[in-house]
This record gives structure tokens, sequence and C-alpha cells, in this order.
């Protein structure tokens, strides 16, 4: 028999179906982190928040294991049940308040500092408002982008974890990369 850490996810799962704990700390290994960061960016960096829907997803593995699909590839199903997490917290926050958030844009202003200190600032100054930008564009494209280039996704991967075509997720990264190059030119080096 294979040691957890050589199992493939969906062996993982079968082994999580017969109740098998180690199976289970082993998957939480491999895909917490990861998943954290994602709820993490998609629930506007509210660290609480995105540890109980951390907590959440994983008690619905264990709970309902026979809900995989193991003819579906596991990372596109895991990302698929974090991502309906997500639409379902977005739809409550419409109920409960209302949709348009206001964003407080901040300004990185110092002095005296060294060249290098120089570039982690810009760096930094940068990262933070290409998340605030971020935060100004719809959902699908936010978490197009997020699978793509915060994830590392493929583009397959991303049109079944969003369950859409190819080409509608090339264009939302073509023109949300757009978009956001028009947003951040403030930052553009040749200037």
């Amino acid at each position: 028999m294979l040691h957890y850490s050589e199992q493939a996810d969906n062996q993982l799962m079968q082994a999580i179906a017969g109740q098998d704990a180690e199976a289970f700390n082993e998957l939480y290994k491999r895909y917490s982190t990861r998943l954290l960061h994602f709820f993490y960016t998609m629930l506007h960096k509210d660290r609480e928040k995105s540890q109980d829907f951390l907590q959440d997803l994983f008690t619905k593995i264990i709970e309902k294991p026979h809900l995989y699909d193991p003819s579906r590839s596991f990372t596109t199903w895991i990302y698929t049940l974090a991502r309906n997490m997500c639409k379902n917290e977005y739809r409550s926050m419409a109920v409960r308040s209302d949709p348009e958030v206001a964003v407080n844009y901040q300004v990185l202003l110092h002095s005296e500092t060294t060249p290098n200190m120089d570039k982690l600032l810009d760096a930094s100054a940068f990262r933070e408002q290409l998340w605030l930008q971020l935060d100004q564009l719809g959902p699908e494209k936010k978490e197009t982008f997020i699978l793509r280039y915060q994830q590392n996704k493929s583009l397959k991967e991303i049109s079944e974890i969003m369950d859409c075509a190819e080409g509608t997720i090339k264009s939302r990264l073509f023109y949300t990369l757009k978009w956001l190059a028009d947003k951040l030119e403030v930052f553009d080096p040749k200037i």
C-alpha cells in the first residue's frame, strides 16, 4: 500500500469515504493553504470569514465524500465547491446590505528612503492598488483573474470550475487585464 503522501487525490477521497482520518489529514495538508488564500482574496480579505469557509469546506468533504465524482479532477471539484460557497456568500451579502462597497484608497507616502526601500514600497503600493482595483470588478472577472494568476489554474481548469467555455475565460482575462492596465498606469515604469 502506498503511503498517504504518494496517493492521488481521488484515492484519498475513497479512503475518506471509508472514514480514514489520515487520508483526510493528507488532503487537508495539500489544499488548505491554497484554499485559505483563495477564500481570503475572494471574501474581501476577511481572515476570520476565510478560515470559517475553509473549515466549512473541509467539513463538507468529511460529511459528504460521496459527492465527489472520481471521473472529474479533484482540484477542479474542490475549487468549484469553494467558488459556490463564495457565490452564496455574495448573494447573502447583497440581501443583508447595500451592494455598493465603499473602498478606502490609501496613498503610500514616503520620504528619505533608500533605493531598495523605494522598490519595496512601490511593489507594496502596486499590490495594494491591484487588489483594490480587483475588488471593483464583478465577481466573475475577479475570480477568473485569481484562479489564473494567483492559483495558477489552466484555462481549461478555470472553464470547468466556472462552468463556462474557455473562450469566455480568455475574454474575461483579456478585458480584465486591459482594465487593470488602464487603472494601474501610474505604476508604468516608462513614465
